[in-house]
């Protein structure tokens, strides 16, 4: 089994709870674990959240003003990228491509907070098995990408085999 969709959001607070309840109603129809779909669900709206908050200025133009979400669900793992035209991550925090990354996760904790701001990239590393951060090549803007394997209700219409 094998399912795929991608969005295109403006970057507005709204975007955020959509993106969400379209990857929870995909991984409740195709019948993945419920805990599973809320650990993916929450890292999308921090990544989601991330994207609309520190993309860049969206009076510079349409480009600026949206992001791309893109969910994968193949076999037994998900995987989840948010991409936007921002200015990137700094260059502490990402990998120099995303086609290239680094060997191990960049380290979220690197990444400055404080108590209002930050947390979205800690909890994303916390609910997924693997992240990776970084900034996409050419025309800049950052990637956030995170997977998990997937656990499959015993009713699951569309289990993996």
């Amino acid at each position: 089994m094998s399912i795929w969709w991608s969005l295109h959001l403006r970057r507005e607070a709204a975007s955020v709870p959509l993106a969400r309840r379209l990857l929870l109603g995909t991984m409740e129809t195709a019948g993945v674990d419920p805990d599973i779909s809320y650990d993916l669900s929450l890292a999308l709206s921090e990544a989601c959240a991330n994207a609309v908050e520190h993309a860049g200025d969206t009076a510079q133009g349409d480009s600026l003003g949206a992001y791309r979400v893109t969910a994968y669900l193949d076999g037994e793992k998900c995987r989840i990228e948010v991409a936007d035209s921002g200015p990137g991550f700094p260059a502490s925090t990402a990998s120099p491509t995303v086609a290239e990354p680094p060997r191990r996760p960049v380290p979220v904790a690197s990444v400055p907070y404080d108590s209002e701001h930050g947390r979205g990239l800690s909890l994303i590393e916390e609910l997924a098995d693997h992240v990776t951060i970084g900034n996409k090549p050419g025309r800049g803007g950052a990637v956030v990408s995170f997977d998990k394997m997937l656990k499959w209700r015993k009713d699951a219409p569309l289990m993996a085999v």
